[in-house]
């Protein structure tokens, strides 16, 4: 296996802030407690120190509901507008679906670990930086260019960028698949102007948009239209279609390059190529295949991401209560008013509630008497994608190859289809880039089954029973063996010092998240991710439930549109004005 080479970015650089500090600077952070005691939790940069009783005054302009990476770029954002805002969160732990915990030393990433675009800045950013830039954090990334696969054909370290892929299709594939590989960058690495012609910052959810996108951003649309040529311009018009329909219409045929496809739709999206929107696939490529991409993980791990987001929140007046479970939203005369507390405790929202709970949390947080039927059946009848299992281990590196590498992808079957369970297993090794995550010598991984567990193998199981357990042992062994292949013959699983295996019912439960699904099984072409309102007034929604979907990069868009519609025009453009797009 060749070693990768890596670009360490361990010097922070210097930034000229582009706007004022605000007012606020005395944010309160705390997690609530019925206990009379008080005690410290520290996440890195983070330190939380409980409180017998709710931070601060109980109301707020606007009260996000979950601190996951949507409902804090919401928060974020709404505190750099200067808004009054708090972020209510059940766990211990902010981050949701992206919080990092620590055993024994060891730092685990309990969701996400495949990043990019985090250094990008100005109108093509990814969202996140977007937020990111606007929130005046930056996250000191790890730059790396490629992961292990393993598939049916062999296995090959596979490299982002425009060429190196050529020579993994000329060992693994055919010359038909080089053909065809180059055939689909030459269509839609030019698209892909077109599908980044609207910076995510830009959209907020009224009649707004037509000012802060529409009229801000039409001269470089038409411009890229333009500069695509009338062929180039009518593909462009599938961008909200699936990006299958572009591949179809390629005549790309060849085996491998169609399971390729459709497994970086699955990284990205949960969904195959029929199932994605063709302009989120365009912009991956843009990112992944163009010349000097890069991929990047965040020094110490997801946590950073987690953590600048919270600084941003704070540095801006924002507030943020762990431990505070919501167990209702307030609805009076019609509108959502605030919540109340598993505690009792109400919390009043003056403006807005903001739930970044999943659309089918969110309907069991609101009173039966208020949700109209045809709301409650469309949310009851919107499919979902299926569970995760997962597998965490912290083990000693001593004996382990030192070219191993971050990502591993194995793929047991491409006739299964990479939506299979038990099919396709993904291993995160972020140890390799930051050593931190583990103690000394150590190395910390992370494997999971991405959104393929079926939830009713699991569904009424007592998880201290022997069956529950039983079933642990034995739908974890995929994963065991995915390791075992790609750390080595140097890796033994009885000499783990962790070991950690999770179930669908550890993802609902951690999680809260219904089902533990990964989020709606809507397909691009049958079906759209609903807005962010509701039909309760001042109740909005963000998050994988809402448009673009799922994916870190979506649902912080999501949670940028959130707080963009919540603010007048001219606070939304002053903002687009101070961060250069």
């Amino acid at each position: 296996m060749a070693t990768t080479s890596l670009l360490l970015n361990l010097t922070p650089k210097v930034y000229n802030f582009r706007h004022p500090r605000p007012k606020r600077t005395n944010p309160i952070l705390a997690r609530t407690s019925s206990s009379p005691s008080s005690s410290t939790f520290s996440s890195g940069a983070v330190t939380v120190k409980e409180k017998s009783s709710f931070p601060g005054k109980p109301e707020a302009d606007v009260v996000v509901i979950g601190s996951g990476i949507a409902g804090l770029c919401c928060g974020g954002l709404l505190a750099r507008y200067e808004e009054d805002v708090i972020v209510l969160e059940s766990h211990d732990l902010p981050g949701g679906a992206a919080h990092s915990f620590d055993i024994k030393g060891f730092k685990f990433d309990s969701g996400p670990s495949l990043f990019s675009g985090f250094q990008s800045r100005g109108p093509q950013a990814n969202p996140l930086a977007q937020v990111l830039d606007a929130l005046d954090e930056r996250i000191p990334c790890v730059s790396y260019d490629s992961w292990m696969v393993y598939v049916p054909e062999g296995e090959f370290l596979s490299r982002i960028g425009p060429t190196e892929f050529f020579k993994d299709l000329e060992k693994h594939a055919s010359p038909n698949a080089v053909r065809e590989w180059q055939i689909l960058l030459d269509a839609v690495l030019p698209l892909s102007a077109a599908a980044m012609a609207l910076p995510p910052l830009s959209i907020r959810g009224d009649f707004g948009v037509l000012s802060t996108a529409a009229a801000r951003y039409t001269p470089s649309l038409l411009k890229s239209f333009i500069e695509m040529g009338p062929k180039g311009a009518l593909g462009a018009t599938k961008l909200l279609r699936p990006f299958s329909e572009i591949v179809d219409s390629l005549g790309l045929k060849d085996p491998f390059i169609r399971n390729w496809i459709d497994l970086l739709a699955f990284l990205l999206a949960g969904v195959k190529s029929n199932g994605i929107l063709s302009a989120e696939m365009i912009y991956m490529f843009a990112e992944w295949y163009k010349p000097g991409c890069c991929l990047e993980y965040p020094l110490h791990g997801s946590a950073a991401i987690v953590e600048a987001l919270v600084r941003g929140l704070q540095k801006f007046g924002g507030r943020l209560s762990l431990g505070s479970h919501v167990e209702q939203i307030v609805v009076e005369n019609g509108r959502a008013t605030g919540v109340k507390l598993k505690s009792g405790q109400f919390i009043r929202a003056k403006k807005a509630v903001v739930s970044n709970a999943s659309m089918w949390d969110t309907v069991k947080l609101l009173p039966s008497d208020v949700v109209p039927k045809s709301y409650a059946d469309r949310v009851n009848t919107t499919p979902q994608c299926e569970s995760f299992m997962h597998l965490h281990l912290g083990f000693d590196a001593e004996g382990i190859r030192e070219d191993l590498g971050i990502h591993h992808i194995v793929v047991n079957d491409w006739d299964r289809g990479v939506d299979a369970d038990q099919n396709v297993v993904l291993i995160s090794i972020p140890s390799v880039l930051s050593p931190d995550l583990a103690p000394p010598g150590k190395h910390v991984l992370h494997a999971y089954l991405p959104g393929t567990e079926p939830y009713d193998l699991w569904k009424g199981l007592d998880r201290r029973s022997t069956e529950y357990k039983n079933l642990k042992s034995q739908r974890s062994e995929v994963m065991w063996k995915a390791v075992e292949r790609a750390v080595g013959s140097g890796f033994s699983r009885e000499k783990c010092e962790v070991k950690l295996v999770g179930s669908p019912l550890t993802h609902e439960r951690f999680l809260r998240r219904n089902r533990g699904t990964y989020g709606p099984a809507i397909e691009a072409g049958k079906g759209s991710f609903p807005g962010h309102s509701s039909p309760i007034p001042q109740l909005y929604c963000c998050g994988d439930s809402t448009f673009p979907g799922i994916g870190v990069p979506a649902v912080a868009a999501s949670g940028a549109i959130v707080a963009n519609s919540l603010v007048s025009v001219s606070q939304h453009s002053q903002l687009l004005d101070a961060i250069g797009i």
